[in-house]
Parts: structure tokens; C-alpha cells; sequence
């Protein structure tokens, strides 16, 4: 940001080639995953995590839309400690192509972070998914998920941390579920690592790419993001069997935006709050009710 409304403190990443980066703090505040063009995922480590932001009327608002047509203005202003040190901790080269996202395993808002430890999870340009963890005092990939057939572009954690949900260029949206040594389903362990496996696949809904995918915490709700304009959210239909999901669309908002959507989030405290981005420039907002019976 280079607005001059705009306070910030910049941490100098002077070797990372931070075209088209993404960025994903950890759940514990101490981490923060970086990815990158240049087919790398790179983990870097703060040794002071004090950040505010304050809220002001601005001299030069960004114009956000709501629903309802009304143009929001809004500002910040995040002040960090100048002490603030980040290290690079972990350069991950699994990817063979750039990297599109990166996200964090819910381990430590879920209280599990003694029994698993922190988990990293990345999406590329060469159709898979990867999953790191520490090691020592390094991090180390120790899965890797393949069956999209084009570029992965976003990924999403459900509220267990036990499913994965990754979207693609390919146009379909797949779920992954981990499975811990010795579990009853009989899915095969390389050694004290879990196995993730696909046990379901979203095809036949969207007819462009998928450019992002957000998991509801509070709802379980599914939201997509696509280039053809649409945001689309499914649910979990109820009694279906955990092994082998099957999910309904439950909303489908054909012209969401006038331009390809690129990102979709849910607001963490108030369930069935989504936002959305396009490349028509504006920030949407949609309130999503759950169907009854769902």
C-alpha cells in the first residue's frame, strides 16, 4: 500500500521473487507463510507480533459496495513495532510451478496444537497440492495430493481441520480427508504421517475456473469464487456418510459480479456473512441463510 493515509511497516524480503504472492499468518500468530512465482513456499518466524489498527475517516476513501447499493468508505491505519524481526525459517521447494496459495491447519484455534503439530498447506500452477510440516528445526513436505488436472488456485480448511477443500482451473472442487496411522478405515500410513485422500469431487457446477473456495467455521457452509462471474455456495447434505460426502448447491448467485470473481470470505463472528472481490473493483457483500433441513 502506498496511499499516503496509509501507515505501514515494511519487513524487507529483498530474495523472494513476490510476484502474484500470497500471504497466510499461522493460527499461532508466530508464523507466516509466503508463496510465489517463483515455484517456492517460504516460512518466516517474528519474534514480536504487536500490531494495531486503527479505524479513521479517511481523506481519500476506498469505496467498498454493500448489497443494498450504498458506497462505504473505509481506512486503516496498522502501526507495528519497529523492533519487529521476521526470520526466514523454511524455503519449500516442492512445486514444480508457481504457487497460488498458501493456508494454515486450524491446529491451534482448534486447542489440538499439543496432538498435531502446525500444518502448511500449498496450491500451484503444476495441478497439486502439497502439505508441509516442521521437522526439527526445518519444515519438510510430507504429503502430496494429486487428481486436479489443471492449476490449483485456493485452498480451505472445514471447521475440524480433519477436510481439505481445494478448487482448480479445471472447474471441479475437491475434498480431502486425513486419515491418522492405524485408523479403521484401513488407508495406508507412511509412517507416523497421516494420508489424505480424496473422497469427494464438486464437477458439473461451475463453467469456468475456480479461483477461490472458502469454508464457513461457524456454518460449514462452502463458498467458490469463479470466472464466470458467479459466487456459489454448497452445503453438506445431512446424514451422508463422512467417507463419502455428498454436497448440495444451495445458492447460486448467477451475476454476482460484472467481472470474474477472485476471492470469497466469511466473516469469522457472524455466521452466513460473505464478502467477495472482483475484477470490476468492487468488495461485495452477501448474507447467506441455510437452507431449512440442511
Amino acid at each position: 500500500l502506498r496511499d499516503s493515509s496509509v501507515i505501514a511497516h515494511e519487513v524487507p524480503l529483498p530474495t523472494l521473487l513476490f510476484m502474484g504472492a500470497k500471504l497466510a499468518w499461522a493460527p499461532s500468530g508466530n508464523l507466516l507463510a509466503t508463496c510465489s512465482r517463483d515455484k517456492s513456499v517460504w516460512v518466516w518466524e517474528g519474534e514480536s507480533r504487536s500490531l494495531q489498527v486503527d479505524w479513521e475517516p479517511p481523506d481519500t476513501p476506498l469505496r467498498v459496495r454493500d448489497r443494498v447499493g450504498s458506497w462505504v468508505p473505509f481506512f486503516f491505519s496498522p502501526t507495528v513495532d519497529e523492533e519487529d524481526e521476521y526470520e526466514c525459517v523454511s524455503v519449500l521447494n516442492s512445486h514444480t510451478q508457481d504457487v497460488k496459495h498458501v493456508v494454515w491447519h486450524p491446529s491451534q484455534e482448534l486447542g489440538l496444537l499439543s496432538l498435531f503439530p502446525q500444518l502448511l498447506a500449498s496450491a500451484s500452477y503444476d495441478d497439486t497440492v502439497k502439505l508441509y510440516r516442521e521437522e526439527e528445526d526445518d519444515w519438510v513436505c510430507c504429503a502430496t495430493l494429486e487428481g486436479h488436472e489443471s492449476t490449483v488456485w485456493s485452498l480451505a480448511f472445514d471447521p475440524s481441520g480433519q477436510r481439505l477443500a481445494s478448487c482448480s482451473d479445471d472447474r471441479t472442487v475437491r475434498i480431502w480427508r486425513q486419515y491418522l496411522p492405524g485408523n479403521e478405515q484401513g488407508v495406508a500410513c507412511s509412517g507416523s504421517d497421516p494420508s489424505w485422500k480424496c473422497i469427494c469431487t464438486l464437477s458439473g457446477f461451475h463453467s469456468r475456473t475456480i479461483y477461490d473456495i472458502a469454508w464457513c467455521q461457524l456454518t460449514g457452509a462452502l463458498a467458490t469464487a469463479c470466472g464466470d462471474d458467479a459466487i456459489r455456495v454448497f452445503q453438506e447434505d445431512p446424514n451422508s456418510d463422512p467417507q463419502q460426502p455428498t454436497f448440495s448447491l444451495t445458492a447460486h448467485l448467477h451475476q454476482a459480479h460484472s467481472q470474474d470473481v477472485n476471492c470469497v470470505a466469511w466473516n469469522p463472528k457472524e455466521p452466513g456473512l460473505l464478502a467477495s472481490c472482483s475484477d470490476d473493483g468492487e468488495v461485495a457483500f452477501w448474507k447467506y441463510q441455510r437452507p431449512e433441513g440442511l
